[in-house]
């Protein structure tokens, strides 16, 4: 199955987008890329209500920010404006993978966008994070690309490995030694951990892609806004960590299973993990555009005594989370 979609992926990148260069069809049709003459947007993105409220928030509270068109495409809203004279274009994406993906696509497509700022709110993988802390991670990982496998009724506790699985396994310590941030693979009972395959232009094959990156300058610039932004308390009752690097995970699940959660931290060395970055960061990545991903911490992804208290946190450090945002704004508007 692997290989034939590998195989579908191939034929429609060849034969639809003809290396992402726009082509001409007998009747004269341009396909291909838009062209954008104005100046391009700095995308301020969440995922959904409560943190577009705090976005929405600290637009109205500031007199030289404003929104003047709102526009609605394939039932996505679209706010355009600009915050202390940089144009902007302020979004949801939609909760999960294939909506953030979609969506942010969509953004790329129908708008010149030349940075993504993506905040949002997390459950905290390492214990040390609590709720209110912000992280800002340098590298997204999907913790669910995986591979689901019978156990061996020959070996007890052993797992039956695909042969293409157990190919890659083997090659991941030589992996390792060129590049200390793969992740060290080992399965959760059945769950066997893979990588996303991704195409782009100057690929001439799709690859395994362990993480994506976010782009350096901007994580400088949080790093700097951190340094100077006030205290931030929460709810009155401690005041937040702020923190840039390391490393986020995303996944088509909301975790809320200590071992689970346990598992990730060992495998992936996360920080934090929620649903939508490593895709928002899969397809800047693809498309060439800088990116950076704000995450306040809601929850302790399972890590808590009885019921999960997201529900409690999530408008109060989306509060948290958007001024960090607007600091990193400020902050690269100085430098520019």
């Amino acid at each position: 199955m692997k290989q034939f979609t590998l195989m579908i992926i191939v034929l429609l990148s060849t034969s639809w987008m003809g290396g992402c260069t726009s082509t001409k069809t007998s009747d004269g049709a341009s396909y291909g890329p838009a062209a954008f003459s104005q100046p391009a947007f700095t995308a301020v993105t969440v995922a959904y209500a409560p943190e577009m409220q705090g976005i929405l928030n600290r637009i109205e509270q500031d007199p030289n920010a404003s929104i003047h068109t709102t526009t609605t495409i394939k039932g996505v809203t679209y706010r355009i404006g600009t915050y202390h004279d940089e144009p902007i274009l302020i979004f949801a994406t939609g909760m999960s993978i294939a909506n953030a993906a979609m969506t942010m696509q969509m953004a790329l497509d129908y708008f010149p966008v030349k940075q993504v700022v993506y905040m949002g709110i997390a459950g905290a993988v390492n214990p040390k994070w609590q709720p209110g802390d912000v992280i800002v991670p340098a590298r997204w990982y999907y913790h669910d690309e995986s591979v689901y496998t019978n156990e061996d009724p020959n070996a007890p506790g052993e797992y039956i490995l695909p042969e293409y699985y157990a190919k890659f396994i083997e090659e991941q310590d030589e992996r390792r030694a060129k590049d200390p941030h793969t992740p060290k693979y080992k399965p959760f009972h059945f769950i066997h951990p893979d990588e996303v395959l991704i195409v782009k232009e100057g690929m001439d094959k799709p690859q395994d892609t362990a993480y994506f990156s976010a782009t350096p300058r901007l994580l400088t610039a949080a790093k700097q806004a951190m340094s100077t932004m006030p205290t931030q308390r929460v709810l009155g009752e401690r005041d937040a960590e702020l923190f840039v690097g390391g490393n986020g995970i995303t996944g088509s699940v909301f975790m809320d299973n200590r071992e689970y959660r346990k598992w990730t931290r060992d495998v992936f060395n996360a920080e934090v993990t929620e649903m939508e970055s490593a895709a928002i960061g899969q397809v800047c990545t693809v498309n060439d555009v800088d990116w950076i991903i704000v995450r306040a911490i809601s929850d302790l992804a399972g890590g808590q005594e009885g019921v999960n208290v997201e529900n409690k946190y999530d408008q109060e450090v989306s509060r948290i989370g958007a001024n960090v945002l607007f600091s990193v704004l400020d902050t690269l508007a100085e430098d520019e």
